[in-house]
């Protein structure tokens, strides 16, 4: 069994004792936790004077996926929040960017996602909004786990209980949103006459991605694994390696695209008409040259990717007259720069794709109705559209190193070696080749040193991680 508590959220497989696993304790301490620090993080807001910005009661948006534990966690969570005085209104089946947009459009004090993304169905989780339906900092989740490792809360009188609604509308408003985007243009995606084969590993995305492909004007669409049972058929991350079914399916009919999205629906991966992965990398490049295209005189072309991300947005980004800026691994991170140099698009190589004209949350929704007005647009294929970007290939790598052994210092050595390199250390150290580059990051629970690498030849990528693993093992050895 496990259990990880960290600054985004808990998360851990079900069963076992209290502490080894995501038990019901663990489930309606940790959301406890989160409701205290909602209600003083309120509070606080009122004390300074910006009540503008706090909401009128305490509310919260809960929403989850649809793995099996899914209603049990909901129940104990909505549970909790009623018993701290919260008003909980629950989405239901959901995706994770539908809640995040339910949050401000409810005036919500803050919001829950109840999924584990795109671990396995024996996992769940609680993934934690702001108000502005965000995920917390860093310095708010340490808040949390502060709170709940110290079993620092006070539940309301029978009289202050809060009450429970449910909603079932989000979807839909969250499409229609979508609609209302100038960039997609549903009488262009209509007129293609498209025929699409989706994915939704048995989850919301079975539900959302087929309401979101009629609403813009698609006809064919070939549903697989749409039921939301939970019970997903193959391992629910949107790789190469588990999407055999779909492109083998394409590769055999007539299908001008494919869509595969994970459990709650903020990754995207794409299929070309022969049956090929579009490369959940060139989700982000491809939509992102789209809207950079269709900036006016005068507005902002700037993009941001994570440091593990590939390159080929920085080169479509400059080439549209933009500026590319990299920002450490994980959502919250890319927002926080996204916001700080205003950029129009970004996301990370995961197939993640945060469009701020909407929200700023990585969203498999505007991902896919953008990405189908663009190849509405595109005198070709989707496979043709593949073909106009700069090939790269990334290595993916780690080295284990033992308990006792300091990843801290490997890094320094490393950061020493190659000093001589451009050299970006904010998050691990990511080491500049001419158009190469080698990436190492730690794990923040285990010794172990992630290394990726990218280069426009496979081979290269992979030597380059080698070699950097060579320099590890030479550093432990001394």
């Amino acid at each position: 069994m496990t259990l990880i508590k960290s600054i985004s959220g808990i998360r851990g497989t079900i069963g076992g004792k209290v502490g080894e696993g995501l038990s019901p304790i663990d489930v309606v301490k940790f959301a406890a936790a989160y409701g205290k620090w909602v209600s003083v993080s309120a509070t606080a807001i009122t004390e300074e004077g910006t009540e503008s910005t706090t909401p009128s009661n305490l509310k919260i948006i809960i929403g989850r996926d649809a793995r099996v534990s899914g209603q049990l966690v909901s129940q104990l969570v909505s549970s909790t929040l009623q018993a701290l005085g919260f008003d909980v209104i629950d989405l239901g089946l959901s995706t994770t960017p539908t809640v995040e947009m339910a949050v401000p459009m409810e005036n919500a004090s803050g919001g829950i996602i109840l999924t584990a993304s795109h671990n396995p169905g024996n996992w769940n989780a609680l993934k934690l909004l702001n108000q502005k339906g965000e995920f917390i900092s860093a310095k708010e989740g340490e808040d949390i786990l502060r709170i709940a490792e110290n079993d620092d809360f006070e539940f309301v009188k029978v009289s202050d209980l809060g009450s429970y609604t449910t909603d079932d509308s989000y979807i839909q408003k969250h499409i229609d949103k979508i609609l209302e985007l100038p960039l997609v243009d549903v009488e262009a995606i209509a007129a293609k006459d498209f025929k699409i084969a989706v994915d939704g590993v048995n989850s919301t995305g079975g539900i959302a991605i087929p309401m979101l492909l009629e609403a813009l004007g698609v006809k064919q669409v070939d549903k697989f694994f749409c039921e939301p049972t939970g019970i997903f058929q193959h391992n629910p991350e949107p790789l190469p390696e588990n999407l055999t079914h779909i492109c083998s399916t394409i590769k055999s009919g007539s299908y001008n695209l494919g869509i595969v999205v994970d459990p709650d629906v903020d990754r995207l991966a794409l299929i070309c008409e022969d049956g090929t992965p579009f490369g959940e990398e060139y989700t982000l490049v491809t939509i992102a040259d789209y809207v950079l295209q269709n900036q006016k005189e005068g507005q902002t072309k700037n993009t941001v990717s994570n440091l593990s991300s590939t390159q080929a947005l920085k080169d479509v980004t400059l080439k549209a007259g933009g500026e590319y800026f990299a920002a450490a691994v994980g959502e919250v991170n890319v927002v926080e720069k996204m916001k700080e140099c205003n950029a129009v698009i970004g996301g990370e190589g995961n197939g993640g794709i945060i469009y701020p004209e909407l929200h700023y949350g990585r969203d498999a929704l505007v991902g896919i109705a953008l990405f189908l007005t663009q190849l509405a647009k595109f005198k070709g294929t989707a496979k043709m559209l593949r073909s106009k970007y700069p090939s790269y290939h990334i290595s993916k790598n780690k080295i284990e190193l033992t308990p006792e052994i300091s990843v801290d210092n490997v890094l320094e050595e490393i950061l020493d070696k190659y000093k001589n390199y451009p050299v970006n250390t904010i998050d691990g150290v990511k080491i500049q080749f001419d158009s190469e580059w080698v990436h190492l990051r730690k794990s923040n629970t285990e010794p172990i040193i992630r290394i990726y690498s990218e280069s426009q030849s496979e081979a290269t990528a992979e030597h380059l991680a080698q070699k950097i693993m060579q320099d590890i093992k030479e550093i432990i050895t001394q």
